[in-house]
């Protein structure tokens, strides 16, 4: 079903800040039909074009780095709208991101939902299996990815609705339904993090380094720089 313009917006306005959760077009930003994400032929050139542009030519750490951003903007219209309590599908065809640079920066869908989980397994399952044959990757350390997306969208919305307990104990039959391992969470200074279970590859670019909640780093490392993160969060 056809939504009105305003569906999207509507779900917007119950989110304090949702220009910062990728659910509001950005000025300037350029338009990307979801569909695109799952056509291999439009991914290999967009990472060929990443390969000469920047800072790495490995098309595993490109892919990855691309899906990365990606999948935590295309989760965005269909989470919020199910915090929300208004349906926004999850379907490729049903959904535009906006794109700055080269990266997404926010998602609108522009139909209600019939199953969000049954069509946020379906999309997910196609941009998975599109970006694993671009970047000659396995398809599992993507999923992962997926998860973290969707456990980070969820935190996001759940501290900008004050209710980070409730969004997120979304994460779990969510994933689950739609074929993704468990996300996890881990409490640090009082706040709600994300237990990654995926690596960003961003360390693999000249000059970059590990994330702060890198599941590379010791355990007891990354507790320390996430208690540093909530104490500067206030």
């Amino acid at each position: 079903m056809t939504l009105p313009d305003d569906a999207q917006t509507a779900v917007a306005a119950r989110f304090p800040g949702a220009a910062t959760l990728g659910l509001l077009v950005p000025p300037g930003s350029r338009p990307l039909a979801g569909t695109a994400l799952a056509d291999v032929a439009w991914t290999t050139e967009h990472l060929e074009l990443q390969a000469v542009t920047g800072r790495t030519a490995d098309r595993r750490v490109l892919a990855t780095l691309w899906w990365y951003s990606a999948s935590l903007v295309l989760l965005g219209p269909a989470l919020a709208g199910l915090v929300a309590g208004r349906a926004l599908s999850a379907r490729l065809e049903d959904t535009t991101l906006h794109v700055v640079g080269d990266l997404p920066w926010a998602a609108t869908a522009t139909a209600a939902t019939g199953d969000v989980v049954v069509e946020l397994r379906d999309s997910l399952a196609a941009v998975v299996a599109t970006v694993a044959e671009a970047g000659g990757l396995r398809e599992a350390p993507l999923r992962a990815i997926a998860t973290d997306a969707l456990a980070n969208k969820l935190l996001a919305l759940g501290r900008s609705r004050r209710d980070v307990g409730a969004v997120t104990a979304l994460a779990g039959p969510l994933a689950r339904e739609a074929g993704l391992p468990a996300p996890r969470f881990v409490e640090a200074g009082g706040r709600r993090f994300t237990r990654r279970a995926s690596c960003c590859q961003i360390w693999r670019v000249p000059h970059e380094v590990l994330c702060t909640s890198c599941p590379r780093r010791d355990a007891a490392e990354r507790q320390v720089l996430l208690e540093d993160t909530a104490a500067r969060m206030g």
